[in-house]
């Protein structure tokens, strides 16, 4: 699952670094504290030690249950009473002791138990098995041309699969240097990128934060143009940021799709075409489909329902069989995300099908696409756009904006986009917030709006 000891530094967080060697013994010494227990949470901080903790528990063979450490106490107690760990770790002490030899687990053996944000409900625990890991993580590297030569930069919270999983495993199987930041800000990052890391991986608000500070920085512009890769998941990338980034530092970040329960499924290239808008190719060994209600697939440049199968599969949602059933159909994975399909085979995500799927005057409209359309409109700082009931057209479209200043007419904004896509994807409706609500991964909360 990991590369083998070294002198080779693994992790840095700050000041604080292990080499590989070092990490065998950390992790192998908690491992054999470990051996034998059913599952084990852990208190999941930006830290060299939450590291230590989940590279102990897959040494052992023990599932890992990463927890937020700003989850609140309900949620907590859900996690808890549902997982029902063996044992807690908080920020165990990291002690260099001589590990113990362990026997590799079985591929389908459950890993990681990562519990889904709970829009719709209690969060659900997704089992992770080995399987599922590393044949993904294999398929990003090849996707990704993603060698030992790399070192990776990142600030993504460690609770969840972006950055544990892609962002702390995934190194450590290749065998890279991970420098985490702790807390991301763009200063940060640009020094690590200007002073040997080759690779970053962040969210949209991380490289809107970088858009804004590459056309004002020289220096930074320069930092981020010498990376190897940039990497933008967990929500759309909007085009504009793109294109700013690209303008400014010569580079094109490459977009990706997963999800909890799939890990990655789709990417651009690190060789391939860095299309704004687009998040690429199926990964090695990933089937993916488009479907319909019916399940029948819509072809090119028609709005289906992501579907997918393939060895990056979870296993079941923990103690939830009535919700592992509900979410396949004939064997493929119901994202429950819309895309359309581009003649080249690109996939472009337009939202998920519960908030993000408009029907409107008989039309099936992509949110996605119309909140990109006014990101490009100088007074639109920020946008979502959702729909709404409407006796007429079933749903109105309606934009949430956040003004970039003083706050543009309604009707200048319905009419911008009008004129880029076309009129029935105008919003009827325009509303002004001062920020949108988010989640920890920068997700917009879209089921807050208007409540």
């Amino acid at each position: 699952m990991l590369a083998e000891p070294s002198a080779k530094e693994a992790l840095r967080f700050g000041d604080r670094s292990l080499t590989y060697a070092e990490l065998h013994r950390a992790a192998g010494t908690l491992a054999a504290t470990l051996r034998g227990k059913r599952r084990v949470a852990v208190w999941a901080t930006n830290s060299i030690e939450t590291c230590v903790a989940v590279v102990a528990g897959l040494m052992a063979g023990v599932p890992v249950v990463p927890l937020n450490p700003k989850i609140g106490e309900r949620e907590l107690e859900h996690i808890l009473n549902d997982s029902q760990p063996d044992e807690v770790l908080r920020e165990p002490a990291i002690e260099l002791g001589e590990p113990a030899s362990f026997d590799e687990p079985d591929d389908e053996a459950p890993a990681l138990v990562i519990y889904t944000s709970g829009t719709t409900g209690p969060p659900k625990g997704v089992v992770l098995p080995r399987r599922s890991l590393k044949s993904n993580l294999d398929a990003l590297a090849a996707a990704w041309e993603w060698t030992a030569d790399d070192v990776l930069v990142h600030g993504l919270p460690l609770f969840h699969v972006h950055g544990l999983g892609i962002g702390i495993i995934g190194p450590l199987r290749r065998g890279n240097t991970v420098r985490h930041l702790g807390k991301f800000s763009v200063e940060a990052a640009a020094n690590e990128l200007a002073n040997g890391a080759t690779m970053m991986f962040g969210v949209p608000t991380m490289y809107h934060r970088i858009a804004d500070e590459v056309e004002r920085n020289p220096l930074v512009a320069e930092a981020f143009g010498k990376a190897r890769l940039l990497v933008s998941g967990s929500a759309a990338l909007p085009a504009t940021d793109h294109e700013r980034i690209a303008k400014a530092t010569g580079q094109r970040v490459v977009e990706r799709y997963g999800m909890s329960e799939t890990l990655m499924n789709i990417s651009v290239r690190a060789s391939g075409d860095r299309r704004p808008g687009t998040v690429g190719l199926p990964l090695d060994g990933v089937q993916v489909r488009l479907v319909d209600e019916a399940g029948t697939d819509v072809g090119f440049d028609a709005i289906g329902e992501i579907e997918v199968r393939g060895p990056n599969l979870f296993l079941e949602y923990l103690n939830r069989p009535d919700a592992t059933e509900a979410a396949f159909r004939d064997g493929w994975f119901r994202t429950g995300d819309m895309a359309v399909r581009e003649h080249d085979g690109y996939l472009r995500i337009v939202g998920r099908r519960a908030t993000d799927l408009i029907k409107s005057g008989g039309y099936k409209i992509g949110a996605g696409e119309i909140e990109n359309a006014l990101l490009e409109h100088p007074d639109v700082a920020e946008v979502a756009v959702t729909g709404e009931p409407d006796d007429d057209l079933g749903e109105r479209i309606v934009a949430w904006v956040v003004p970039s200043g003083e706050a543009p007419d309604p009707a200048v904004l319905s009419d911008h986009v009008a004129k880029l896509l076309s009129p029935h994807k105008r919003p009827r409706v325009v509303r002004y917030l001062e920020a949108l609500p988010r989640n920890e991964m920068g997700k917009v909360l879209k089921r807050a709006l208007g409540t």
